[in-house]
């Protein structure tokens, strides 16, 4: 049966893809790099800050130290921060607070799994309200370039930190739900044996339709009535 739903976070959360790689040019510049927006789509999309940092400056050829990435993630961080005191009003997208109030009714476990720095992540949610509606955050913060998504290591330690807080509630991957919109997150969530359902926030719908287990165009079509018994064995299962 279905226990736990699990968030990807840009693209499903809050709408902030566009302001990234006017970021990351930043950081470049400031290292007198020249940002290329081919080589950003080409290993950037749908990775974490630090995946798509030590991708970009190992292809310029620059060693990649633990110390000096770390410093250029705190940079960007603290720009990112400063983009969202700037917005008048947070992106989130349309039909998130519907989708979290079905949760809540059908009291599943929760989770944000994501690719994105944990300080972005928390000033997001405590901007939004949104804190006390996930039992826990897996973020790129807590994962190695090797364990980030696409890879499923975020997601099976987000089932693993869920069992610890709730023994009882033994969950497996296969009690649980991924929303992604990126190909990356519908990657990691699938290879961990999730069942995702993808969200066309980033990605056109047909994308997204051939890679995840289920597609919506929004937030707002996910129906639970629906999914749920595809989780159960028998005729209505997927």
């Amino acid at each position: 049966m279905l226990k736990a739903v699990f968030f990807g976070f840009h693209g499903v959360i809050i709408n902030d893809d566009e302001i990234h790689p006017h970021l990351i040019a930043d950081l470049l510049l400031a290292e007198n790099l020249r940002f290329d927006p081919a080589e950003y789509n080409e290993v950037c999309l749908g990775g974490s800050d630090r995946a798509r940092l030590t991708a970009i400056l190992q292809q310029r050829g620059r060693f990649v130290k633990d110390s000096y990435l770390n410093d250029l993630l705190r940079k960007k961080s603290v720009a990112y921060g400063a983009w969202l005191e700037a917005q008048s009003k947070l992106a989130l997208y349309a039909g998130l607070d519907d989708l979290l109030y079905r949760v809540r009714v059908k009291q599943y476990a929760t989770a944000i799994v994501t690719g994105a720095q944990r300080l972005d992540v928390e000033r997001v949610l405590d901007t939004a309200k949104l804190s006390e509606q996930f039992a826990l955050v897996v973020s790129a913060s807590d994962m190695t370039v090797a364990a980030s998504k696409p890879a499923p290591d975020s997601y099976l330690a987000a089932i693993d930190q869920l069992n610890l807080q709730n023994p009882d509630l033994s969950i497996a991957p296969e009690n649980c739900l991924a929303v992604e919109a990126s190909f990356a997150g519908i990657a990691a969530a699938k290879s961990a044996g999730i069942p995702v359902v993808g969200v066309a926030q980033i990605y056109p719908y047909h994308m997204i339709q051939r890679c995840a287990t289920w597609a919506v165009d929004y937030l707002n079509e996910i129906d639970f009535d629906w999914i749920a018994p595809r989780f159960e064995p028998g005729p209505n299962a997927a």
